[in-house]
């Protein structure tokens, strides 16, 4: 039996274009929607959603194309932007009753939160960011053979057909060097939950690739637009990473203020995988942002 977070329910919640998402729900209040990256699913915040529980109410789905969400055929660009999966999101929780929620995203779920934040500033009263930058600046960092670290983002922006190719014949290995790679504390991520990503991973390799596509195309479109437009993030936003700005030759924090001027940005010892590496650290950063 696939793991699960204790005490939330299970929802398959229909969205627009009839893409149908899978989350897991959990405890009462003011709401937090927690977004996972790759290649995990929501199982990622399984610590961290039971201790949030406690005062909110907690919703981790699957974005679309990972997990048990939907994965449509079409892998078009607009299919897998980040802006259609940040309006899925907002269509997840105003059909579960959540017009206005704090929204918490990690990795590629980061992503979509930061474009969920601009395009609709209306319905995310906080917003809270774990180990990226946003994707334009991400691009513009990753030069020389410091950009080895992502090779990755690379190889996946590649026309469909061959990445998709090479990854499915060797899905296990592919997805597990990341798990293995970032990974501060591999103990932090137990045998079966480690299985259940690299299962879910295998399964939706088209649409993972199709995500990654989106993010060296129409992604960088999208926040190009915003930056020439001098859109900001409107609400408090709160940012924990690595240190990677130090390795990289950037200023992450510097990255992060232009885009959001009421930011908190904060530096962890744990790996990439920070929210099952350190839960209690970041749940009460999460804790800190909803008090501002």
């Amino acid at each position: 039996m696939a793991p699960t977070i204790p005490g939330f329910d299970r929802v398959r919640v229909p969205g627009a274009g009839g893409v149908t998402l899978h989350a897991a729900v959990g405890g009462s209040g003011s709401p937090v929607v927690l977004l996972h990256g790759f290649p995990q699913t929501h199982l990622m915040w399984r610590h961290v959603a039971v201790k949030l529980a406690a005062e909110h109410t907690v919703i981790c789905p699957d974005l679309r194309g990972y997990g048990a969400s939907d994965k449509p055929a079409d892998t078009g660009p607009e299919v897998y932007a980040k802006r259609t999966m940040a309006a899925d999101v907002v269509d997840l929780a105003a059909a579960l009753g959540h017009e206005r929620f704090a929204l918490v995203g990690h990795d590629r779920g980061a992503l979509v939160a930061f474009r969920a934040g601009l395009d609709h500033p209306e319905t995310i009263t906080h917003l809270g960011v774990l180990d990226v930058v946003p994707t334009l600046d991400m691009w513009n960092v990753l030069q020389g053979a410091s950009a080895a670290v992502g090779y990755h983002l690379f190889l996946m922006a590649q026309p469909p057909g061959l990445p998709e190719t090479m990854i499915a014949g060797s899905a296990d290995a592919f997805f597990g060097s990341f798990l293995d790679t970032w990974a501060g504390d591999p103990a932090a991520m137990p045998g079966d939950v480690r299985a259940e990503y690299l299962r879910a991973s295998a399964a939706a390799v088209r649409s993972i690739v199709a995500d990654y596509r989106a993010s060296a195309g129409v992604d960088v479109r999208h926040d190009q637009a915003d930056l020439d437009a001098g859109s900001q993030l409107a609400m408090p936003v709160t940012v924990v990473q690595r240190d990677w700005g130090a390795r990289l030759g950037y200023d992450a924090a510097a990255v992060w203020k232009a885009w959001a001027p009421d930011l908190d940005h904060r530096l962890t010892r744990a790996g990439h995988f920070m929210a099952e590496e350190a839960p209690d650290e970041i749940t009460a950063a999460v804790r800190d942002l909803l008090a501002r």
